[in-house]
């Protein structure tokens, strides 16, 4: 036999509740979207700059969860340009270019910060 027995009464779980329903949580994923926009185009080489400006995020909340995407328009004949300085290209003289690995470095720290701050606000009552 198993038996649950309880006092008081279960307003803060109900709040806490109706806050996750609410999806309360997803108010600070824009302006951390913002700050791997801004990572990003800090940490991109620069030859002409172009590839920097060229950022920028998309936030998509949905009943299943919160999506950020990341994207640089600067694109040259085809060639998405940020992932090439990401992993490198062969040259039409038969030479290579390495690839510099930006990408990963700028948005770990902002990866651990939207972890930081949705665990907060999930586990955050009242």
């Amino acid at each position: 036999m198993i038996r649950f027995e309880s006092k008081g009464d279960f307003s803060r779980s109900i709040k806490w509740l109706t806050k996750l329903q609410r999806a309360e949580f997803y108010n600070k994923i824009n302006a951390l979207a913002a700050t791997g926009t801004s990572a990003l185009a800090s940490a991109t080489p620069v030859e002409s700059g172009q590839t920097a400006a060229s950022w920028s995020h998309q936030v998509t909340i949905s009943g299943r969860g919160a999506r950020i995407e990341w994207t640089n328009s600067n694109v040259n004949q085809g060639v998405p340009i940020a992932i090439i300085l990401q992993y490198g290209h062969g040259t039409g003289t038969g030479g290579y270019v390495a690839g510099r690995d930006y990408i990963n470095p700028a948005m770990r720290p902002i990866f651990e910060k939207i972890a930081e701050e949705v665990w907060k606000e999930v586990t955050r009552v009242g």
